[in-house]
């Protein structure tokens, strides 16, 4: 994994597991990695792994069974997509308005640029 310097260590490597369940890799009550397993994977410290594992128990994302791992809470998907639009819309969206209306861009354009990327409008909040 390619981390930057915006975030620490451990906090990129929640979101990426996080970016996981959101991609099912690992849904409901699944057992993810263990945490030497995830720093092998990730090339990184073991106690930066933990730090990371510590953080998402924190925000009831996984749990821990005794002896058998760390496993994915039940709704753990929904609770990450929530929080992601929430910090979307109040610290993403105002910094693209902000450049678009710099640049001239409307939402026509965006639209438009969307519908060549992805080939779809969705109009669906879900």
């Amino acid at each position: 994994m390619n981390f930057t310097n915006d975030k620490a260590i451990y906090i990129q490597m929640a979101d990426r597991l996080c970016d996981e369940i959101l991609a099912d890799t690992y849904k409901d009550d699944d057992r993810i990695p263990s945490v030497r397993e995830y720093a092998v994977l990730l090339e990184v410290n073991t106690n930066t792994a933990v730090k990371a594992y510590e953080e998402l128990a924190r925000a009831n994302i996984i749990y821990n069974k005794r002896g058998l791992g760390y496993f994915v809470t039940k709704g753990a998907k929904k609770q990450i997509l929530k929080e992601r639009k929430k910090e979307f819309m109040k610290e993403r969206l105002p910094e693209l308005f902000r450049q678009m209306q710099l640049l001239g861009i409307t939402l026509e354009d965006v639209k438009d640029a969307y519908v060549a990327t992805s080939g779809e409008v969705t109009t669906s909040n879900g």
